[in-house]
């Protein structure tokens, strides 16, 4: 259920409206618009009257609201949301260009990758440290090591880093991580969202390669409804029959989601094709479309990657991208 109070409302009728809900055992979210005040609620709503609450002289309008994801729900929070991530921001006009390695390998490896991005243009610095392969005998990353690496090429470069979590038994090592990335074969590890939840950092879910919108707004929710609302999505392609990519690049996402919640939405052309010389015009595709952000895969020699390098631009290729990118969405905002 929304409540949207009436424009001119002291904030001491606001505060008793909310503390009247509580009462009732149910929680509240309070967001404060450009146009007008929102309070959501969360619970059992049937123990509130429509009626009563529109007697309330400062209550202009009751909704409920049918889809089962709440805070992620645009209708709660109609604005965008902006997320800081260390400093660089995304959502609301903000585009977020995070860029480097699949996996950290060494210290000279993060740190010439780390420099050229941000020559580049990137403003956020990616790399996995616990890497999830299919095959057990893969590179699986330095893990502890590799985190220790991401930090010394954040502190030499200043780029806020992203990087995936695979136990949540783990998280102590994420302290100084930026932004926590929730894989796609993580999206529905709900025990792993609810913890994720508790803390006040901002977390990147990419969409599992099966599964749909809703239940990747759901896994969002899940980390909301602990109290975290620092949620990024990412459309990271879906598994379907084509065979000619790794996966299939579905950008109708970024519209829907656009729609349906106030969450930032970025793309990955990375692992969505699986091949690094499709990645440029997907990147670009993805600026056309309206997403907040790009995570592209930038390996300083992809022939030598240990994890991903067919899908790895070079510094180089990673420049010319970046430039495309900045061209087309100067060119959408011009016909805006």
């Amino acid at each position: 259920m929304i409540i949207i109070v009436k424009q001119g409302a002291q904030p001491t009728q606001v505060q008793d409206l909310i503390e009247s809900i509580h009462v009732q055992g149910l929680k509240t979210t309070v967001v404060v618009g450009t146009e007008k005040t929102i309070i959501g609620v969360i619970g059992d709503t049937r123990r509130l009257d429509d009626n009563q609450l529109l007697g309330n002289p400062i209550v202009q309008v009751v909704k409920h609201i049918s889809e089962p994801f709440k805070r992620a729900n645009r209708q709660f929070h109609p604005d965008d949301t902006v997320i800081d991530c260390g400093g660089a921001k995304i959502g609301g006009g903000h585009f977020a260009m995070v860029a480097g390695p699949c996996s950290v390998e060494s210290r000279e490896q993060i740190t010439e990758v780390a420099r050229a991005v941000k020559a580049a243009g990137a403003t956020m610095l990616r790399g996995g440290a616990f890497k999830p392969r299919t095959s057990p005998y893969d590179f699986q990353g330095l893990k502890a090591d590799g985190l220790e690496l991401l930090l010394e090429a954040k502190r030499e470069t200043g780029l806020p880093i992203v990087t995936e979590i695979m136990n949540i038994n783990h998280l102590p090592l994420f302290e100084e991580v930026d932004v926590i990335q929730v894989g796609a074969r993580s999206m529905q590890n709900f025990e792993m969202l609810k913890e994720l939840g508790r803390t006040d950092k901002p977390i990147l879910i990419k969409r599992g390669l099966a599964n749909t919108i809703k239940e990747l707004l759901m896994a969002a929710e899940y980390v909301m409804s602990g109290g975290n609302d620092n949620v990024i999505l990412c459309e990271r392609g879906i598994r379907t029959f084509e065979t000619a990519t790794r996966n299939t690049l579905d950008l109708s996402a970024v519209s829907v989601l656009h729609e349906m919640t106030h969450l930032p939405v970025i793309v990955d052309p990375s692992h969505a094709t699986g091949v690094a010389r499709y990645v440029k015009p997907m990147a670009a595709a993805a600026a056309a479309c309206g997403a907040d952000g790009l995570i592209i895969e930038v390996h300083n020699n992809p022939a030598r990657a240990l994890c991903d390098g067919a899908q790895s631009l070079t510094p180089e290729q990673f420049r010319d991208t970046a430039e495309l990118v900045a061209a087309v969405r100067a060119t959408v905002a011009g016909r805006l």
